[in-house]
């Protein structure tokens, strides 16, 4: 066993059983938030989110396609993401590893779950042509707490986004690309983590945190303060208190998120 690791560990672990962090936040506070909108010129809708030293560009791309067979009158939602090597030393080249699919899939869950998207009206004609959103999520620093910064990024990428007026000519779908219009959006919807360390749940772990911790647990909240999507990670346990604890913080942060959100979207 290497013991620099383990001296890390304890002296972490110390400090947040003190209430301390080794950053100097406070236990349930948010690192550095900054959003840019726009950042992609040949995306129809695209942000950058830096939170702490992690970093994440979104690109949203629209295409006509056909709908999901279950759900024949609802536009698709595609969600990918990329752990590009210069990011971390522990993402490699290649096809998608476990973090990647479940990256993907815990924002496309928010997003999905929290029916931010009117996906009805993305229907053009029912059971053939519908509009199709490709979510590509960039990882280009990770420091910690990915799940956050995916999900405030793809939600500010997606109110950024302008798609173009369809209309139904004869049977056939005409693209009037001189009249773009925003996504149908129902609300916005973010997400909080917390790291089980020691005795406490810490919110927003750095990366240093996340190599320690024993749980993790992300929780996504409506604009309204209900709950759209959970998902546990780590290897430890969490009590009903720590859940119980982790969404009521995250129902009181989601707000501050989206002020921040606000603001980027103000011209």
């Amino acid at each position: 066993m290497d013991i620099i690791p383990e001296i890390t560990r304890k002296s972490i672990t110390d400090l947040i059983n003190n209430k301390e962090r080794i950053d100097g936040r406070s236990l349930h506070e948010f690192r550095d938030i900054s959003i840019e909108t726009g950042v992609i010129s040949k995306a129809e809708g695209s942000s950058r989110v830096k939170l702490g030293n992690t970093q994440i560009i979104v690109g949203v791309k629209p295409q006509i396609g056909e709908p999901f067979p279950d759900t024949p009158e609802m536009g698709v939602i595609l969600t990918n993401s990329e752990l590009l090597p210069m990011a971390s030393p522990t993402f490699e080249p290649g096809p998608p590893d476990e973090r990647s699919v479940e990256l993907s899939r815990v924002v496309d869950r928010c997003i999905r779950e929290s029916r931010m998207i009117d996906l009805e009206k993305l229907c053009i004609i029912e059971g053939s042509k519908v509009w199709m959103l490709f979510l590509d999520l960039h990882i280009i620093d990770y420091d910690g707490n990915l799940f956050d910064a995916a999900v405030l990024a793809t939600v500010a990428a997606l109110l950024d986004t302008r798609i173009p007026a369809a209309e139904v000519e004869d049977g056939e779908v005409v693209i009037n690309r001189e009249k773009m219009q925003p996504l149908p959006v129902n609300r916005k919807a973010l997400m909080c983590t917390f790291a089980k360390i020691g005795n406490e749940i810490v919110l927003d772990p750095s990366l240093e945190e996340e190599d320690i911790l024993t749980a993790r647990i992300s929780i996504g909240v409506t604009e309204e303060g209900s709950i759209c999507a959970m998902q546990k990670g780590g290897e430890g346990p969490l009590t009903r208190d720590d859940v119980l604890k982790a969404v009521s913080i995250a129902v009181e942060k989601v707000p501050q998120l989206i002020e921040y959100l606000d603001k980027s979207m103000t011209p």
